[in-house]
C-alpha cells in the first residue's frame, strides 16, 4: 500500500454541520467498550461482546494506523453536546480475504444505537471519503458489510460504494463494496 510522504501522525479534526470527527483519546475507552458491547452493534460486526482489553488494543491500533499509514479512524461526536456518537475511518486490517479487498484502504463505521436513524452515518462517511479523495494515495477504497445490514448498505451506496463481490469472511456472508475517487481529483494526492 502506497503512503504519501507527508502523512499525518494523528487524525485531523473534520467537521460537518452536526458532527465533529476527531482523534481518539484514552478517555474514550469506556464509551468504546459500551458501544462494542451493544447488541445492535455486535449484530453485524461479529456478534461477540468485546472485553475492555480487546477494545483498548483497538484504540491503540487507531493511533498506529495514523502513525504508520497516514490514515485511520476518527472518534465521532455530536457538535452540539460533545457526546460520543461512534467511530469511522479507513484501515488496512491485513484481512485474509479476497484479493480485491487486500492492500486497499478499507472504510468502516459504527455508531452508538442512540443516534441510529438520524443520518449521522451518511454525514460522517461523506466527510471521511471526501478527506480520502484528497489525501489517500489509493484511488480506490473498499468496505465490507453484512448483507442483512440494510442501513449500512444504504449509507455506503449514498457515499458512492458499489457491490463488486458477495462472499464469506470468517464463516459469515458479506458484501464487498468499492468506491473510486471521482475523476479530476487524482492529481491532488501526492504519489
Amino acid at each position: 500500500m502506497s503512503v504519501p510522504p507527508d502523512r499525518p501522525s494523528s487524525a485531523p479534526v473534520l467537521e460537518t454541520p452536526r458532527l465533529r470527527l476527531r482523534p481518539h483519546r484514552a478517555a474514550d475507552l469506556a464509551e468504546l467498550v459500551a458501544m462494542w458491547n451493544e447488541p445492535a452493534v455486535m449484530r453485524y460486526t461479529g456478534g461477540h461482546p468485546a472485553i475492555e482489553q480487546r477494545v483498548w488494543m483497538r484504540l491503540l491500533g487507531y493511533a498506529g494506523l495514523w502513525s504508520l499509514l497516514g490514515f485511520g479512524y476518527w472518534a465521532l461526536e455530536e457538535k452540539e453536546t460533545g457526546a460520543f456518537a461512534g467511530e469511522l475511518g479507513f484501515a488496512d486490517y491485513k484481512r485474509e480475504i479476497a484479493a480485491p479487498m487486500r492492500d486497499v484502504p478499507e472504510a468502516g463505521w459504527v455508531l452508538v444505537p442512540r443516534v441510529h436513524g438520524r443520518g449521522y452515518a451518511k454525514e460522517a462517511v461523506r466527510a471521511v471519503v471526501a478527506w480520502g479523495d484528497e489525501h489517500l494515495a489509493s484511488a480506490r477504497t473498499v468496505c465490507m458489510i453484512d448483507p442483512e445490514n440494510v442501513a449500512s448498505i444504504r449509507v455506503a451506496e449514498a457515499c458512492g460504494y458499489r457491490v463488486f463481490e458477495r462472499t464469506t469472511f470468517q464463516e459469515h456472508a458479506i458484501l464487498c463494496l468499492e468506491r473510486l475517487r471521482p475523476a479530476g481529483r487524482a492529481d491532488a494526492v501526492p504519489r
